[in-house]
């Protein structure tokens, strides 16, 4: 995936909101700035077309491969 220009975003959120935020991005093994770019991905489906793109890419980079070992008659597009 291509890395795109970042932007700054500043938001006033409650105490509460800011400890489940750390916390979360901790056990994610990522900064809170990554979980809520995650989560705004999540929000708007970005994730779900970036996931499907990738798995496309991945067919056709092995489709050969997988037309090698199940036959090439057996490989759908």
């Amino acid at each position: 995936m291509a890395r795109t220009r970042k932007a700054q975003l500043n938001v006033r959120v409650d105490e509460g909101t800011v400890r489940a935020a750390r916390e979360r991005a901790v056990a994610r093994g990522m900064s809170v700035n990554r979980y809520i770019e995650e989560l705004v991905r999540q929000d708007t489906g970005e994730a779900g077309r970036t996931f499907v793109d990738a798995a496309a890419d991945f067919m056709r980079q092995y489709e050969k491969v997988f037309a090698e070992e199940v036959g090439e008659g057996q490989v759908r597009r």
